[in-house]
């Protein structure tokens, strides 16, 4: 029989090292960077990003946090979900300014895309920024919108 130190010691291991997950939103014209292309490499540094807003939110992404990726322009909607694989540097691509680069790597592609029309239709998905600040090219997601779009996934 455990002591409660004993208890509370176990417990203390386990919430030091089990990290709480982030999910993101981050956006993408396929004509120019598809999911497809992200396949491709296997690998990707998430470059080019020049709204602070979104600059800020890249900063906040840790190693092994789950991202949406959307398909912005023609038929728009979120078609996969990848991983970090490196936090934030420097973007190599920035001429001038504060700008920062994270590292993508592709989990899995979508059963089937998940449409903007469908996500700004559902009622339970109002407050999700994608609906609110659609321009924001990097984004929060919450557990419980992420649940609910996959849930949409599987329902077609």
């Amino acid at each position: 029989m455990m002591s409660t130190s004993d208890e509370n010691i176990i417990l203390t291991c386990l919430f030091t090292t089990i990290k709480p997950m982030n999910y993101w939103l981050m956006k993408t014209e396929p004509d120019t960077f598809s999911w497809d292309d992200l396949v491709k490499q296997g690998s990707s540094m998430w470059d080019g990003v020049r709204n602070y807003q979104a600059r800020n939110n890249i900063r906040k992404m840790k190693k092994g946090d789950t991202v949406f990726i959307y398909h912005s322009v023609n038929n728009p909607g979120i078609v996969g979900i990848a991983e970090i694989s490196k936090e934030f540097y420097a973007d190599p691509t920035a001429k001038e300014g504060d700008w920062s680069v994270v590292d993508v790597r592709p989990v899995r592609k979508l059963k089937r895309s998940v449409s903007l029309q469908e996500i700004k239709q559902r009622l339970d998905l109002k407050e999700m920024y994608l609906v609110r600040s659609p321009r924001l090219s990097v984004q929060p997601v919450t557990l419980q919108e992420y649940n609910k779009i996959l849930d949409m996934e599987k329902q077609g």
